[in-house]
């Protein structure tokens, strides 16, 4: 059979489809505005350790007066705002405070070091940096230093240089600022300035279809890239991600991912406000932090990698936190063995917890698996696309769809694909096609129900004496092996057959068996090239 095109639409019953296709015209600005008005009483920002409890008109307000700051500093649509903290309360107020006055926020990412934040400053023309104290040992004036050596002795009011033509102003977000920076309370002081009046004219400038959000994402030979969001795309891809999780205002998410992730910051912060639901982030993760956090919060979802639940799950004093408040929340950015997804469900009480995948550039959710779907689908697959997604699986060899059942790239299109890599239009170009579909770089199959399963990256086949081996179904099927927690699959240079298989594996605690046990476990169960000819135990 020849298969001209094969695309995949997923439709749902009269009242799902109501709800699942609504598209929100909103700014971030009009966004929290909206909420604040139906919801101004429920928590919004929730951060325990620090006595911290923002309503929703609370924190819209906060974010009115931040966003006068901006304005004070003569901060103007379109401009760009790096900002480089960890999970801290500020972070979510100048997203919005950003986005209501049409600027771009640039999210940096809290464990770069200073040629990457001089490449992110420069490359994204970011005229002013809003950053915290640091993270772990690093201190972030330091790095900064770095960068410019000048700083701590510049004058506040102009940072330009020949490396950073554009940077303006450094804003500390703590006290007591460094010297060459404002601090976050001088730009609130700043704000008492400017009139509601002239935020009002600033916020209607602003429009659901202007970039909001710069994310940076790898590329080729390693340059990041910086993908451009519009209010648009982010927002409605939270609310479509947030309402398959069957949000409302009664919920409360646990968000120990970071805030300059798009899962942080889209899926987190937005699923939360576009819903009225309550935001309780870690300022920095750990595991117990994340515990803390659920059991004293009532937190009825959690966000997180795999390796975070199952965490939690091994961590000793697990049996002392209170999980019986918790209902739903997404794993994603790897595969999830049944084993944790059985014990997320029984032991942490998430019985809807769902699998979702997508990539920056798709705002970012692409596919999702539904509350309800069976505990071996949400394992196996990554679900089915989102409302308003098209996806398709193509030969990368010649663009011809594939059939259900084969392997082959995951394309995506629809109001989510990103506007284009910022500065880089070439790039752009080949990520994007002539007819809007985005090529992710994913290796997928689809079966006869419309359920993807990710099977290997495009540019990390293995080659072993001409066959082709994807890493991820290696892993995927190591996996289902009980002894097995946690296993990574690779290609090792070989002199004869070009690469072998190469394998880490992390054991289960009561896993108690040997490289050879976990050949004997893949012999005629996959095909004899595919079994890890090196295995190597890892802690």
């Amino acid at each position: 059979m020849f298969f001209v095109s094969f695309v995949v639409k997923i439709f749902f019953d009269s009242q799902e489809t109501m709800t699942m296709t609504q598209k929100l015209h909103f700014t971030l600005g009009t966004l929290l505005e909206d909420t604040a008005r139906r919801f101004p009483e429920r928590e919004a920002l929730v951060y325990p350790e620090r006595g911290l409890r923002l309503s929703y008109r609370e924190l819209d307000e906060q974010c009115s007066r931040v966003a006068k700051g901006l304005l004070a500093l003569g901060v103007n649509k379109g401009d760009h705002l790096a900002l480089w903290a960890t999970n801290i309360p500020e972070w979510v107020v100048l997203m919005f405070a950003a986005g209501r006055i049409g600027a771009v926020l640039v999210t940096v990412d809290t464990n770069c070091q200073a040629a990457e934040l001089e490449y992110a400053l420069r490359q994204s023309d970011a005229s002013l940096l809003l950053m915290s104290r640091g993270v772990k040992d690093t201190d972030y004036s330091q790095v900064l230093t770095q960068v410019i050596p000048e700083f701590p002795q510049a004058a506040a009011t102009n940072l330009a240089s020949a490396k950073l033509p554009k940077l303006k102003r450094v804003i500390f977000l703590g006290e007591p600022a460094p010297c060459g920076a404002l601090s976050y309370q001088d730009l609130q002081r700043l704000g008492e300035k400017v009139t509601d009046r002239s935020l009002a004219e600033a916020q209607r400038n602003a429009s659901p279809d202007d970039v909001a959000n710069i994310q940076f994402t790898s590329a080729a030979a390693g340059i990041p890239k910086g993908v451009m969001l519009t209010h648009y795309q982010i927002i409605n891809n939270a609310f479509r991600v947030a309402r398959r999780l069957k949000f409302s205002e009664r919920d409360r998410l646990c968000i120990p991912v970071p805030f300059f992730h798009c899962f942080g910051c889209v899926l987190g912060i937005l699923g939360c406000v576009t819903h009225g639901a309550a935001m309780i982030p870690l300022e920095t993760y750990s595991t117990e932090a994340l515990l803390r956090a659920v059991s004293a919060e009532r937190c009825t979802s959690l966000f997180g990698v795999p390796t975070m639940f199952i965490a939690a799950l091994d961590h000793p004093e697990f049996s002392r936190y209170e999980m019986g408040s918790m209902r739903t929340g997404i794993m994603a950015g790897a595969p999830c063995p049944i084993e944790a997804m059985n014990r997320v469900i029984k032991d942490m009480h998430a019985r809807e917890v769902t699998i979702g995948y997508g990539q920056t550039e798709a705002a970012p959710i692409i596919t999702q698996t539904e509350t309800d779907d069976p505990v071996q689908l949400r394992v196996s697959t990554v679900g089915r696309p989102l409302p308003g997604v098209e996806v398709r699986i193509i030969d990368p060899a010649t663009g011809n769809a594939c059939p259900p059942g084969q392997s082959g790239e995951i394309c995506a299109r629809g109001d989510m694909v990103m506007h284009g890599y910022y500065k880089m239009p070439e790039e752009t170009a080949r990520t994007i096609d002539a007819e809007g579909w985005l090529h992710t770089g994913d290796l997928a199959v689809m079966d006869a129900n419309g359920y993807y399963r990710i099977t290997g990256r495009l540019k990390k086949m293995i080659i072993r004496g001409g066959q082709n081996i994807y890493p991820a179904e290696v892993e995927q099927f190591l996996q289902t092996h009980p002894g097995i927690a946690e296993v990574r699959v690779y290609g090792k240079p070989d002199p004869k057959l070009g690469e072998i298989v190469a394998a880490d594996v992390k054991l289960a605690k009561d896993g108690g068996c040997s490289a050879e046990d976990i050949r004997r476990f893949c012999e005629g169960r996959i095909a004899r090239y595919k079994i890890p000819a090196v295995i190597n135990m890892i802690d």
